[in-house]
């Protein structure tokens, strides 16, 4: 018995790579605020950029084919008296994102069908209820019209945006500001990440902590926290000696994590994109020029690095697209959305395959060409065989 050397892995060779030029978005200036969000929110319609602007805050939507070069005219949501720090489109209407600003509120906006053609100064509805700056608007993966915010008050409120009320506000929780909150696959609880190094689990209807995990990195950088699939929560943050962390912790027992990994001695947050599919989590540091990605599983060391993708330019956001959105036919497993400073370059990331399904379509259309052409030489060859049988015959008859 020979002792696998290997891991065996469908996404072991998974790959990245950049879009032609011709098919990013450029001359797009990208906001400077200091605050750690992607910056960027993708649907199968649309790319949001949060946006430099003037006397205020505001965001642009684009349509996903609307690519090269973008006016500097064009319109912009621009309603907020202070920059927009977070974005999030609504995973049940592509046409409705919400915002959040300095200026303490959240906004909800309806995008025409075919994108904007005049600024959109007016949203749908606006939810006032922080007394500070929100940095963290997140929809409900299930229930429609529900979304949750958080502030720098300490705060998270869960919203009806159909009636633009308060149904739950968490409130003495969080001594310090938020960092990051991510709802569970079914939405039943919330993990959240604060500048006190916790990490809590909440679950929102029974306003309680489930679970907590004190100094879950030890570093005083922000820390985020995620769910994945199966109810554990992934975290990346800093150490001691300031070395970049990522951790796996399960929420019945937050003693000690499942698994700990220290990566580099980068300042730059990382922020994790999960696709429960494939089990796997993408790492987007800010400043970094890379995105690394990770392969969750029930074997040891359970967080089993894939491979990196490295660019020349360092980004400033990144959005990610839904796996609703992807090309499924040409292997794509997810799609990134790059922020540089005055450009958004879409990156692909594939799995190859020896076989796919574009490659069938193919090589059936081949097999149709060859079948007629071999069946065009069956007739030439009858008709040939036939003329010589017809001039043996004449043939025959002269010898005689």
């Amino acid at each position: 018995m020979f002792k696998r050397v290997v891991r065996q892995s469908k996404f072991r060779h998974v790959f990245g790579q950049a879009v032609k030029n011709d098919q990013c978005y450029d001359d797009i200036r990208v906001s400077r605020v200091t605050w750690d969000s992607a910056f960027c929110a993708v649907n199968p319609k649309f790319v949001a950029i949060i946006v430099e602007a003037s006397g205020g805050g505001a965001f642009m939507v684009l349509p996903l084919h609307k690519t090269g070069r973008i006016d500097k005219a064009y319109p912009t949501v621009c309603g907020h008296t202070g920059p927009v720090l977070d974005i999030d489109w609504c995973p049940h209407n592509d046409q409705v994102i919400a915002s959040g600003s300095e200026d303490c509120t959240v906004m909800v906006w309806q995008i025409p069908e075919n994108g904007l053609v005049t600024s959109m100064p007016e949203p749908v509805v606006v939810l006032e209820g922080h007394s500070k700056r929100v940095g963290i608007v997140t929809w409900h993966p299930t229930a429609r019209n529900i979304l949750l915010s958080a502030g720098c008050d300490n705060v998270i409120i869960i919203w009806n945006v159909g009636t633009g009320e308060a149904i739950i506000t968490l409130e003495d929780m969080h001594p310090d500001i938020i960092f990051s909150v991510c709802w569970n696959r079914n939405g039943s609880l919330i993990c959240t990440a604060c500048k006190d190094k916790k990490v809590r689990v909440i679950d929102p209807r029974k306003e309680e902590i489930v679970a907590e995990k004190d100094k879950a990195h030890e570093g005083a950088r922000p820390i985020r926290a995620i769910f994945l699939s199966d109810g554990k929560v992934f975290t990346t943050g800093f150490s001691r000696m300031s070395e970049r962390q990522l951790a796996l912790w399960d929420p019945d027992n937050m003693e000690e994590p499942v698994s700990v990994h220290e990566m580099d001695t980068s300042n730059g947050v990382l922020l994790p994109f999960y696709d429960p599919d494939t089990n796997v989590v993408y790492l987007c540091g800010k400043g970094d020029s890379s995105i690394r990605y990770f392969e969750i599983t029930d074997e040891a060391p359970f967080v089993h690095y894939l491979s990196t993708f490295t660019t020349k330019e360092p980004q400033r956001g990144m959005g990610y697209m839904p796996k609703r959105g992807l090309d499924v036919n040409k292997c794509e497993i997810a799609r990134f959305y790059k922020l540089h400073e005055r450009k958004c370059e879409p990156i692909i990331m594939t799995v190859p395959r020896k076989v796919s399904l574009l490659s069938c379509f193919k090589s059936e259309a081949k097999l149709d060409e060859v079948l007629k052409e071999m069946k065009s030489l069956r007739e030439l060859v009858s008709s040939q065989e036939k003329r010589i049988a017809k001039l043996e015959q004449q043939l025959s008859k002269m010898d005689i």
